[in-house]
């Protein structure tokens, strides 16, 4: 089995061309969709990159009457925090090229978290960016209900589990949704 960042690094590599050539869309499968409920907190994000654009499915989670969080973030020591964001505001740069909210917006305890990956398994483990804010989220939020964004070409046969690493409960990819 190959180290995290030789994974990563070939992971990226095959997740950016796989955008180019493809132009793909995740789906919103109807086990989501039956998931949301008026007044849910639903933290999502701005992709970077090659990576899976949430937008569908943070787009059904509003017309269901959820609010939308998306992350902030200071540094790769400090916890990330979801921040409340109106689609109508602008975000701000952050660091690592992030998209965020100001630091100023409210704080909010999410109910399902749209997580952005490197890879993932059919164990549902995930391959992070490697700062482990979404690892120590997942602790901070145990009751969220966790499902990772991604292409189905970030699937691996198997990934290195840390003790720190939390799996997800599910995966949303172009083509399937997959839970254990």
């Amino acid at each position: 089995m190959m180290d995290k960042q030789t994974l990563r690094a070939r992971l990226r590599a095959a997740r950016d061309a796989f955008v180019l050539d493809a132009h793909p869309s995740v789906l919103v499968p109807q086990p989501f969709l039956d998931r949301l409920d008026h007044g849910l907190t639903v933290a999502s994000y701005v992709p970077m990159g090659g990576e899976a654009d949430p937008s569908p499915l943070a787009r059904a989670a509003v017309e269901a009457g959820c609010e939308i969080v998306l992350p902030h973030i200071v540094d790769r020591a400090t916890p990330l925090r979801f921040l409340a964001w109106d689609t109508e505001a602008a975000l701000i740069a952050g660091p690592f090229g992030l998209h965020q909210p100001a630091h100023t917006a409210d704080e909010r305890r999410p109910d399902i978290i749209l997580t952005p990956l490197v890879a993932f398994d059919s164990a549902l483990n995930r391959l992070g960016q490697g700062a482990g804010h979404y690892d120590r989220a997942f602790e901070a939020f145990p009751d969220a209900w966790r499902v990772g964004v991604a292409w189905s070409v970030q699937q691996v046969e198997s990934l290195p589990a840390d003790p720190w690493d939390v799996p997800l409960h599910a995966i949303v990819t172009e083509r399937d949704w997959i839970t254990p």
